[in-house]
């Protein structure tokens, strides 16, 4: 298990010259590999103190003040390892990358079960946690929605959970999805660069509106499949909750089986053919190594029931030929394929 530095009390003296400046900032200065939320635990478990005395974050501290702090100790995890089969894309002792399966969520939370990714995280990894937050768990540094396929990144230590943390928050990595939506844009390509919010009435949903995150996803049509349905391939620079989703659906596009932003069932379609999950898939993410700074380039092929979906919309896009029955003259039938299409 990773966690932060433990033992004794550590000490910093701020530096002279320095004006009045808050104590967590001053710390944060002063020690840049430890997380500001270890810094901020130590705060609210009364660990800072200077010259005897507790103080709190927004303590001002000058030049020449000795502040002494030490970090509580990582609570084990109440969750238990389980052990449910992962597709590992990358894995070293840093960090790993998975390909997450549809259908899996990421993180545990009152409505789910024991087979979330972090359940087979904590048998995958074992004793190599992040410890980040205070509580034993596995470092993760980003989610994808339960019905979503594709690349995820995990952090075993503090230090790379970090590193790969500042990557998300500052937009310095690659992510490409691919969907497939509900008709075909008429456009090649495009920016949707429109803030996203938590939608007034449905709560459970998002929406394009005013008041909201900014949110940029820059799309290109991939294929076309008739007029039933396109191959969408998207790169986002912000992480949105819905965002592909809600940006698709905003074009008129919403993305197959996914009825909570618009989509309708294709009456071309069987209706044992119809998707029966969100198709939609993080395929790429470029990313930098948390530790030696070497660039990841991460893939997920595209699973099964992708493939199969795409199968089906090719083969209810296809014309079907025309038989033109004749009678030649001999009186006898005679069928004539004249290769016509509808």
């Amino acid at each position: 298990m990773s966690t932060e530095p433990a033992g004794g009390p550590q000490t910093y003296a701020v530096p002279a010259g320095v004006r009045a400046v808050r104590a967590d900032k001053a710390l944060a200065i002063g020690f840049p590999d430890h997380s500001r939320t270890a810094l901020q635990r130590a705060f609210d478990a009364g660990r800072v103190t200077l010259g005897g005395v507790v103080i709190k974050r927004d303590h001002s501290v000058t030049g020449g003040d000795v502040l002494e702090f030490s970090f509580p100790d990582v609570v084990a995890a109440e969750l238990k390892a389980v052990d449910i089969p992962l597709d590992v894309i990358f894995e070293d002792k840093h960090m790993l990358a998975v390909n997450k399966a549809a259908g899996m969520i990421v993180h545990p939370g009152a409505a789910t079960g024991e087979d979330t990714l972090v359940h087979a995280l904590l048998s995958h990894c074992e004793d190599s946690l992040s410890g980040i937050g205070g509580v034993e768990r596995p470092g993760i540094v980003h989610r994808l929605d339960k019905e979503t396929t594709g690349v995820i990144v995990v952090a075993k230590s503090d230090k790379a959970h970090r590193a790969l943390a500042d990557q998300f928050a500052t937009r310095a990595l690659k992510k490409e999805y691919v969907a497939l939506v509900a008709g075909v844009p008429q456009l090649l390509s495009g920016t949707i660069d429109r803030a996203i919010a938590r939608h007034p009435t449905h709560r459970h949903r998002m929406t394009i509106g005013e008041g909201g995150k900014p949110a940029r996803t820059d799309w290109e049509r991939a294929e076309a499949y008739g007029d039933i349905a396109a191959l969408m391939r998207c790169q986002i620079f912000t992480g949105r909750t819905h965002q592909i989703r809600v940006h698709l659906k905003s074009l008129g596009h919403p993305i197959l089986g996914d009825p909570l932003y618009g989509w309708k069932p294709d009456p071309r379609i069987a209706d044992k053919d119809q998707p029966a999950r969100v198709m939609l898939h993080a395929e790429h993410l470029v990313l930098t190594h948390p530790i030696s700074g070497k660039e990841l380039d991460l893939r997920a092929p595209l699973p099964k029931d992708f493939l199969t979906m795409i199968k089906v919309l090719k083969k209810a896009a296809t014309p079907e030929r025309i038989v033109v029955k004749k009678v030649n003259r001999a009186g006898e039938d005679k069928v004539a394929d004249r290769g016509l299409r509808v």
